[in-house]
């Protein structure tokens, strides 16, 4: 009798649904080919979530200004992930948000390699501004701050 209760609650396990998993968030990272934060970066977003191809490459410039963002506001890899530019090391959950809110605007972008962001050494000693951009020619905007 206790091998029928037994074998009951391993049918019940195994017809029980599993959890379900979030799905994976890929995305495309172009960087100069000498940039080791865009690495830690990487494995950053790849701890939340995310699956990043890292392609090296010697015209970032180019590949920033192309999608939009402006020269003044470049970070030190520019990210390509469903359907937005993430341009420097924005911090995850703002990158979620954008995924989530889908605003209409074609990337967001922290400038430059601020101390303590997300794939840089050293403590945060100031507050980052993430700004939002289209492709338009408008002026950026803020899209967040942290």
């Amino acid at each position: 009798m206790k091998l029928t209760h037994a074998l009951t609650a391993i049918g019940l396990a195994i017809a029980m649904p599993l959890p379900t998993l979030a799905a994976t968030i890929d995305a495309v990272m172009y960087k100069n080919p000498q940039c080791s934060c865009c690495e830690a970066y990487a494995d950053y977003l790849e701890r939340n979530g995310f699956k990043v191809d890292i392609k090296p490459v010697n015209n970032l410039s180019q590949i920033s200004s192309d999608a939009g963002v402006p020269a003044d506001l470049e970070g030190c890899h520019t990210m390509m992930v469903d359907g937005y530019v993430v341009d420097g090391l924005v911090p995850v959950e703002i990158v979620k948000k954008l995924l989530t809110e889908r605003p209409a605007i074609a990337g967001i972008t922290l400038a430059g390699m601020p101390a303590g962001a997300p794939g840089m050494g050293g403590e945060k000693s100031e507050t980052w501004t993430i700004y939002a951009f289209t492709k338009d020619g408008k002026a950026p905007t803020v899209y967040a701050t942290e």
